[in-house]
């Protein structure tokens, strides 16, 4: 086991010295404990829907018809939850969009649901940031709680069968792992659940 970093522990506090010495009162293992939860970077594993069929739904969209999710069964959809007042959301959004175009021949649809509060303010978000899919809106956050999304913005990956696989939280431009999985999904021949 590899011993913990004194970086930032200029000053000599308490804090660091029990952590040169390996010593942590309960409520600092708590808390170190917890940041190392918050910080990982792994599929939502304790997601309730992975390996079960996608819940359905039907949203309107910002621009264009209403989406029903049923209509994809055949296709690889990343399904991706955001909000006006999600700072990463944006760059969420537009990495999307780049898959989107990249992947589609191979069978991606991607739709985005807001579950802002304010719908005007969504709007003006879907407007100033458009894209290749439909951004949709979740009124009620009927659709947000059946996918169990607890932070933005998030990314449901669902299989050809309807089936959903992998469930991505906390989006980073630098993080490669959903695009892996998202590429063995579209690789899959159609499978029944």
């Amino acid at each position: 086991m590899s011993k913990p970093s004194d970086r930032g522990c200029e000053g000599g506090n308490g804090a660091c010295r029990a952590v040169r010495r390996g010593h942590f009162s309960g409520r600092a293992a708590a808390l170190v404990l917890g940041l190392l939860v918050a910080a990982a970077r792994v599929p939502a594993a304790d997601a309730p829907v992975i390996g079960r069929l996608a819940p359905e739904f039907a949203l309107p969209a910002f621009a264009g018809p209403n989406v029903r999710l049923s209509e994809y069964r055949g296709d690889v959809v990343a399904l991706s939850f955001w909000s006006s007042r999600c700072g990463t959301c944006a760059a969420q959004l537009a990495a999307l969009d780049g898959l989107l175009a990249t992947y589609r021949s191979a069978g991606l649809v991607t739709l985005a649901v807001s579950v802002d509060d304010d719908l005007e303010r969504a709007g003006r978000f879907a407007r100033e940031h458009p894209a290749r899919f439909p951004l949709l809106v979740d009124r009620t956050k009927e659709v947000s709680r059946a996918f169990g999304i607890d932070r933005l913005p998030s990314i449901v990956l669902i299989d050809r069968a309807g089936v959903v696989r992998y469930v991505y939280r906390d989006f980073q431009s630098s993080d490669s792992a959903y695009v892996a999985r998202l590429r063995t999904l579209l690789d899959d021949t159609l499978r029944e659940p």
